[in-house]
């Protein structure tokens, strides 16, 4: 593994004291992240090793690394001890006392008094969320034993490949975040969870401390489809449609999470889910699904047409969401003329809304995480003459152009590309692409930024020694891409020409909110020639929009929620009273059953009595027809300029 960063690693980090020292704190985050175990002097301990690991690292010397596990192990048997005794006795819910559940940047804890203390509200916490869901505290306490009795348990049953893999791995993510270690047993396991996430709910699922976190929602899922489940949502209990009750799953191993959430093809389960960012204890839901594998129409771009009126005229917005960049890369080996790929299927589409007469052209890439690089520069070439698409650069600083494969151009109308946090990888190609070429106008939120290209090592088939066979996997960022401008994807991702608001938080979603993520640069500018200026149709939509939307009873909904949103966000801590947190749950239902009720009156809609009442398929989706609307004025200003566009000097050729 030293050897393959050393030479293969984009950054080409050297192994000296100064990423020893990274890879300690990264190591030590992988541990405690969150800072419930280690107290002060055992952070004072471990910087003994602070600029020797990466002498371990050469040599194979472990003994560091097992040090520090071993107290690590230690100090989770004395405070989950500690918490399971603290359940003999319901605690008092009347005192007016709050808990700190996110202290990742909090300083280490000095005393066994304070972590004592801490741990007394974190139980105290973990009790009242299920008490606020009407358990008893006989009942609770049940809960809560068999919940840290599991953690207690994962910790001990870990074993020297565990610890060496955990170790590893923090390594190679000192590095950057998409650079990960698998040992040989968690490189099988994890090829078997993703097959199976492709027939349960369609989620990729990890382990975040006692939580299993959803890493992403794979598109063409049955959870895709709900559209409910997002990407750091944690699941809390799991549900059969056997009407039992919901196991609660915290402190779980993700193998057995992943097993009781499978099932066959067409059963329900219930997940309880506790939204990503939210306070552990706050109010969480239950998603129902129907269990089903990945269904390629689902995961396919699809078209819809938007119908508005402009100045008493009827106008028609083509709107073709495309969820992944996907390609049947079988089907093309095997010379089949009409294997399936996102450039074939758009290009379709576009020919089948030509014929509904529209005036414009949604592309809506919100939520698709990338795909196949070949589909993100034969997609825009959909849309642009011929040129260069994007740049790679490998980790020896060789820069290869990547052309538009397309022969012509299957629209060239007036084109609004809408984009959000997950659009990522060739999400952001395509949109960058678009912009540069002023093809055509991105709006919505800053893109995740992550612009690197990695390639996995499996790495027994590298080694000489039939002794060394069972190595595991490494997955090491070798390349970043860069715009056809010079500037790169990664870390500052696509900013769109227009912003709309959004509930998805750029400062815990995205790539610029990851430790050590490769930072953003710029390299030379390829040749390219681009459209006609767009920034006076940009200003023009920009006032257009602003006016649209300050009358729009969905927009100011969205908004609010965002606000309130935010504003849970930004807590750190939350009370222990149980009356408070009951009026306080009960303060959030009313807000949003008034907010709700006012959208609906101001659409004629009826009004709910509870939020019970309302159903996910009465949500509009707002961006979406805030991005129908600005297509439409696009349209009738590209028709307006139409004559002097047609007089215009020939286009623009950057350098």
């Amino acid at each position: 593994v030293t050897r393959f960063v050393e030479r293969a690693h984009y950054s080409r980090l050297s192994l000296d004291d100064s990423l020893s020292e990274a890879t300690l704190k990264t190591y030590l985050e992988a541990l405690d992240g969150n800072r419930h175990y280690f107290l002060q002097s055992d952070i004072a301990y471990f910087s003994r090793y602070r600029n020797s690991l990466d002498e371990s690292l050469r040599s194979g010397d472990m003994d560091p690394v097992f040090d520090i596990f071993r107290l690590y192990r230690l100090r989770t048997q004395q405070n989950l001890g500690y918490a399971l005794s603290l359940l003999d006795q319901e605690p008092d819910f009347s005192v007016d006392e709050d808990y700190v559940f996110d202290r990742k940047d909090m300083p280490w804890l000095a005393t066994p008094a304070e972590m004592q203390d801490l741990w007394r509200r974190r139980v105290k916490n973990d009790a009242l969320g299920l008490m606020l869901a009407d358990k008893s505290w006989k009942e609770t306490a049940g809960i809560l034993r068999k919940r840290y009795t599991r953690v207690l348990d994962r910790v001990n049953k870990l074993d020297s490949d565990d610890v060496f893999e955990t170790f590893m791995n923090a390594f190679a993510m000192t590095l950057d975040p998409h650079s990960n270690y698998l040992s040989p047993r968690q490189s099988e396991e994890y090829k078997i969870q993703m097959s199976l996430s492709y027939e349960g709910i369609g989620a990729s699922l990890q382990l975040d401390e006692e939580f299993v976190q959803v890493m992403n929602v794979i598109p063409g899922g049955p959870a895709a489809v709900d559209g409910r489940l997002k990407a750091t949502d944690r699941i809390t209990a799991v549900g059969q449609d056997d009407g039992n009750e919901m196991v609660d799953v915290v402190g779980w191993e993700l193998d057995d999470v992943v097993q009781k959430i499978r099932g066959p093809g067409g059963s329900k389960v219930r997940l309880q889910i506790l939204p990503g960012g939210a306070a552990p204890g706050v109010t969480e839901y239950v998603l129902e699904l129907t269990r089903d594998k990945i269904k390629l129409e689902e995961q396919a771009a699809k078209k819809e047409v938007i119908k508005l009126e402009r100045d008493g005229e009827p106008v028609n917005v083509g709107v073709i969401s495309v969820p992944s960049f996907y390609q049947d890369f079988e089907a093309r080996n095997r010379g089949d003329k009409d294997y399936v790929s996102t450039t074939r299927d758009v290009r379709r589409l576009i020919g089948e809304l030509r014929k509904d007469k529209i005036d414009s052209l949604v592309l809506d890439l919100r939520g698709n995480g990338g795909g196949h690089l070949t589909e993100a520069t034969a997609l825009t070439g959909l849309f642009i003459n011929q040129g260069p698409v994007v740049q790679l650069r490998d980790t020896n600083g060789r820069i290869e152009v990547l052309d538009d494969p397309e022969p012509a151009v299957a629209y060239n109308g007036p084109l609004i590309v809408l984009v959000d946090r997950f659009s990522a990888s060739a999400s952001e190609i395509f949109a960058a692409a678009i912009q540069d070429y002023r093809r055509g106008i991105v709006i919505g939120q800053q893109t995740f930024g992550k612009g690197t290209v990695q390639n996995l090592y499996e790495l027994d088939q590298y080694s000489h020694s039939r002794a060394d066979r069972g190595l595991g996997q490494l997955t090491l960022t070798i390349g970043k891409f860069y715009r056809v401008n010079g500037g790169s994807t990664q870390h500052r991702g696509v900013i769109p020409d227009i912003v709309l608001p959004s509930a998805i938080d750029a400062v815990t979603i995205g790539e610029s909110s990851r430790d050590r993520a490769l930072p953003w640069d710029q390299i030379a500018a390829t040749r390219f020639q681009t459209s006609q200026p767009l920034d006076a149709a940009i200003a023009a939509l920009t006032r257009y929009e602003n006016k649209e939307l300050a009358g729009d009873p969905d927009m100011r909904h969205l908004e609010d929620s965002i606000a309130e949103i935010d504003e849970l966000r930004a807590r750190k801590q939350i009370s222990l009273n149980l009356a408070e947190r009951k009026n306080e749950r009960e303060r959030e239902q009313r807000v949003q059953l008034q907010r709700e009720n006012t959208r609906r009156t101001a659409r004629g809609l009826p009004a709910l009595e509870s939020l019970d009442k309302l159903k996910p398929d009465e949500q509009p989706d707002v961006l979406l027809q805030t991005a129908a609307r600005v297509a439409s004025e696009y349209s009738r200003i590209s028709a307006a300029s139409q004559g002097l566009l047609t007089r215009s000097t020939p286009p623009a050729t950057a350098p």
